[in-house]
């Protein structure tokens, strides 16, 4: 039974979904993507596909290092289906890379419940944030994450809420002083592409709906779990989880506001989602319910695929 196999944190867990999001990954550039086959685009494939399985690894050590989940290997395969059933993810490298910095931020940022290196972490948090701006425009609402962490935390200093102006002011000089080393008239990066969209047009196709359908119906329905274990979870782990119901409504509000929708910006749902579904799938006594909702998952992206 899948859910016994994933209940403990074994390194054979990484193998088995490195393996899916290959295979996913591999088909959705089949399927999905048209370019023409060479041995750059394939070493330029090769690191877009690093990004994503280096993504896993960094969820993993971001919910492990913090206690978000339990010891299992849960949310390595919830945040790795969710990545499956959205494989319009896979053709936009910009958002794969700005989501693994927001990562590496978010490492930073609840780590700061230990109150130690703040000004550290303050700074390197907002580095990471500044670098996925860069990619990707509105990746910049997840300084509210830093914001609301200095707040649940209660961190007062003033000086600590200028650090992270400071350390987005650092990387705007450095991509300045980049762009005019390179002496390009075109913008390198994406920073200023901050136009709105209200238009869902593209997010129609079936496999499409199908996929979000099933990832937002499991979000409601854990959610509500989710808010009333809160109250169980010890005093000083409670504001983490707080920051990752706040990480959700920032990726919910990139997902309504961003110009483009083709399905890629649900990307930065998936780890505070896999966040929150891991924490009630954890909640299941009954194992042939937990078996039906992760086998819903699995087999999800290849009903998508027929339809």
């Amino acid at each position: 039974m899948i859910s016994s196999f994933f209940s403990k944190a074994k390194p054979i867990h990484f193998l088995v979904v490195s393996l899916a999001l290959l295979l996913a990954f591999v088909l959705a550039k089949v399927h999905l993507a048209t370019m023409v086959l060479s041995p750059l685009s394939v070493l330029q494939q090769t690191g877009v596909f690093l990004v994503c399985l280096f993504s896993v690894f960094v969820f993993d050590f971001v919910t492990g290092k913090n206690n978000l989940t339990k010891k299992n290997s849960y949310r390595i395969l919830f945040f790795t289906l969710f990545l499956i059933m959205i494989p319009q993810a896979f053709l936009r490298a910009e958002i794969l890379m700005a989501n693994l910095f927001i990562l590496l931020a978010m490492r930073r940022i609840i780590s700061m419940r230990s109150k130690k290196e703040l000004k550290k972490k303050l700074f390197d948090a907002a580095f990471w944030i500044s670098l996925a701006t860069l990619l990707y425009f509105w990746a910049c609402l997840f300084f509210i994450l830093i914001f609301a962490a200095l707040f649940v935390y209660r961190i007062a200093d003033i000086k600590n809420w200028i650090i992270p102006f400071t350390s987005a002011l650092c990387v705007t000089i450095i991509a300045v002083a980049f762009q005019l080393v390179v002496g390009e008239n075109r913008m390198l990066f994406n920073w200023l592409d901050y136009g709105i969209s209200f238009d869902f047009t593209n997010l129609n196709a079936k496999h499409i709906i199908i996929s979000t359908t099933i990832i937002l119906s499991y979000f409601v329905w854990s959610l509500f779990y989710y808010l009333k274990s809160l109250k169980a979870k010890a005093k000083s782990y409670k504001p983490a989880y707080v920051l990752v119901l706040i990480a959700v409504l920032i990726a919910t509000i990139i997902l309504v506001v961003s110009p483009e929708k083709t399905g890629a910006e649900f990307v930065f749902m998936f780890a505070p989602l896999a966040i929150i579904f891991t924490n009630y799938i954890e909640t299941v006594s009954e194992k042939w319910f937990k078996e039906i909702l992760i086998w819903i998952l699995i087999l999800t992206p290849f009903l998508s695929l027929i339809l």
